[in-house]
């Protein structure tokens, strides 16, 4: 199913330590972690995520460290996908693991303004913008958008599992 809504933009390199501040990395409890994500970058990100469910970035989304709560944070704060120029690799496999569709799509992230209306269809891999823009992402292979709609690695394996037995 399609993911559509009004964007949230920002930048390059955005890093792990701005999406959540290591001062809440003791805590395990997502909804206070989502309630924190994004506080030293942008004070108004929670407002805006009541309306807006998809990030779009610039380039090297998710760069600093490999901590998986940054895309657990993201996922607990209400966006539904991220979109970027691209991503630092260990940010895009613990995004996936943790079932946060993110999508690597340089025009995307160059034309989309903040504030804009987006729809990504994950099965196709197409981005559509505002007017009709037409952007193409390559498309997730089955098995990794059953992965993402179950919640993550650990449910999906858990599946597999209990189908085996």
């Amino acid at each position: 199913m399609p993911i559509k809504s009004t964007i949230i933009k920002y930048g390059d390199h955005v890093d792990t330590d701005v999406i959540i501040p290591a001062r809440y990395l003791n805590t395990t409890d997502l909804a206070e972690l989502g309630s924190h994500c994004m506080e030293d970058l942008d004070a108004d990100f929670h407002q805006k995520v009541r309306t807006a469910k998809i990030i779009v970035a610039g380039r090297n989304f998710g760069c600093g460290s490999s901590r998986e709560h940054a895309p657990l944070a993201i996922k607990a704060a209400g966006i539904e996908c991220v979109v970027a120029h691209s991503f630092a690799r260990i940010f895009y496999r613990n995004a996936i693991n943790v079932g946060l569709p993110i999508v690597e799509c340089p025009a995307a992230s160059e034309a989309l303004r903040e504030g804009d209306v987006l729809t990504v269809d994950l099965d196709s891999g197409q981005l559509t913008g505002p007017g009709g823009e037409a952007y193409q992402a390559a498309a997730f292979p089955p098995f990794m958008r059953e992965l993402i709609a179950l919640g993550g690695l650990a449910p999906y394996i858990r599946k597999q599992l209990e189908a085996q037995a």
